[in-house]
């Protein structure tokens, strides 16, 4: 199917949108990528004293390059498109950083916008990072999470860092059979995703019954 390419004004920034693009595929080169979101809070996550189903999302970048990357041209949305922060400062290479939904709030609240922090929906959304080129806004990297992978405490993340998206629910098992399945590993902000899989076991029974 041919890409239809459309400009938008969105916020006082030109956005470009790439119709019949997977989501998770970046439209530009760019070593920043999304690498874990947390929808749902259930604790404290941003430690200050207070748990807020807002202000305790977060989502987390993560440098694969192999130079220090200037972050300030670096916008976060969700589904919508409204750019919830620009991001600022810079990211060494192999590290990480963390955008909490109080982030969020605090740039909104200098910069005059509704104050709605990340806004990431349980029921399932999009996370996108945009950079800003020229005049232009372009996605460089996006990941679409289901309402599975949002309830409480759960994280969708790439494993290992920068690698595919698996479900982070060690503080939440999920047991159902929907993709991505469960890891049992905990989410781990401004930490690497190296958590090894622990090896479940079963009965011959269930083994054979599965593959019936």
């Amino acid at each position: 199917m041919r890409l239809l390419l459309l400009r938008a004004r969105l916020a006082g920034l030109g956005i470009l949108f790439v119709s019949g693009m997977a989501l998770q595929a970046p439209a530009a080169s760019c070593d920043i990528l999304l690498n874990e979101i947390l929808a749902a809070p259930a604790q404290d996550w941003n430690g200050d004293g207070e748990v807020s189903s807002r202000d305790d999302e977060w989502v987390e970048l993560y440098n694969s390059g192999a130079a220090s990357a200037d972050l300030s041209d670096l916008l976060l949305s969700d589904a919508d498109s409204t750019i919830r922060i620009r991001l600022t400062g810079t990211l060494g290479a192999g590290e990480w950083l963390v955008v909490y939904g109080g982030h969020a709030s605090g740039w909104q609240s200098d910069n005059g916008r509704s104050v709605t922090g990340l806004s990431l929906n349980n029921a399932g959304d999009v996370v996108r990072l945009w950079q800003v080129q020229g005049p232009d806004t372009v996605q460089i990297d996006a990941y679409q999470y289901k309402s599975h992978e949002s309830t409480s405490d759960r994280a969708s993340g790439r494993q290992p860092d920068g690698g595919d998206w698996t479900l982070f629910d060690g503080l939440n098992p999920y047991g159902g059979s929907q993709e991505p399945a469960g890891t049992g590993c905990d989410p781990s902000p401004g930490a690497g995703n190296d958590c090894v899989t622990q090896a479940q076991t079963s009965t011959w029974g269930r083994v054979k019954g599965a593959y019936r």
